[in-house]
């Protein structure tokens, strides 16, 4: 069966986010994710987690100014050292939350280097980071992210991950491989999927055109979902999607992978 995991950055957004755990609990999750853990502290979460019998999945590093619109560091020119600190301070979090998965967003292309030089450092600074979560039995994850939701992300397709992956070349770098931004750019979920299948150690779910839940859209998820038990797949997935009424309402198609 697989295992779903709540991502609490979407999910249950009536909640102070500090309620959202016992919801995803009581709605039979068993994992959560979410985008950053860095408002609070450690310990408290932890506390939510045990609580209520939860297993932190992911969450990602320090993604520069998020509301001036950065969207990640890994690739940017001049912050390397800001990366570099990013790392350190997400995996005193994963050490505390009992995480095994950090995922380091590449941030937007910089039009004031070319796209190589860019590119160099973004290898190098993923370098660093996937040598550094490997002393702390962390696996490092990058995600393509479409650019019409996320317009200028520098990693923008499975194909441009996979080449990172192979440049960088360290067991401990995989790829996050969200269905809803892979098929908004090139489609060929399951293609894709096989592709990469030996560095893909997340996935996240959405459904487009309006990032709906799995059975609102236009992908067939119980086929995506069969297709994924018959190829033995065994992380997790993200439920990443935006409500379309409110989380509890929208989970008819998890229930077969929810435990009450």
């Amino acid at each position: 069966m697989l295992k779903i995991a709540a991502n609490l950055s979407f999910l249950y957004q009536e909640l102070p986010f500090l309620d959202r755990f016992k919801a995803a609990a009581k709605d039979g999750f068993k994992g959560v994710e979410y985008l950053f853990p860095y408002d609070w502290n450690g310990p408290e979460l932890l506390n939510l987690l045990k609580d209520n019998g939860l297993t932190q999945v992911l969450f990602n590093a320090g993604a520069g100014n998020w509301t001036a619109g950065e969207r990640g560091l890994a690739s940017l020119s001049g912050r390397q050292q800001e990366f570099r600190d990013s790392i350190f301070q997400a995996l005193e979090y994963a050490a505390a939350l009992q995480c095994s998965q950090i995922h380091f967003m590449a941030g937007l292309r910089d039009e004031t280097i070319s796209q190589s030089e860019q590119l160099d450092i973004y290898h190098q600074n993923l370098a660093f980071a996937a040598q550094e979560c490997a002393k702390r039995d962390v696996v490092a994850l990058i995600e393509p992210i479409n650019t019409s939701d996320m317009p200028g992300f520098f990693l923008e397709s499975v194909t441009m991950a996979a080449s990172t992956l192979n440049t960088v070349d360290h067991p401990n770098l995989k790829i996050q491989f969200d269905m809803y931004h892979v098929q908004r750019t090139d489609g060929d979920i399951c293609k894709q999927y096989l592709a990469n299948a030996d560095n893909i150690a997340h996935i996240q779910i959405a459904n487009p055109p309006y990032r709906y839940e799995p059975d609102n859209g236009e992908i067939n998820y119980p086929y995506i979902f069969d297709f994924l038990k018959s190829h033995e797949y065994s992380g997790w997935v993200g439920c990443e999607y935006k409500p379309s009424t409110t989380a509890s309402q929208t989970l008819g198609w998890a229930k077969e992978f929810l435990i009450r």
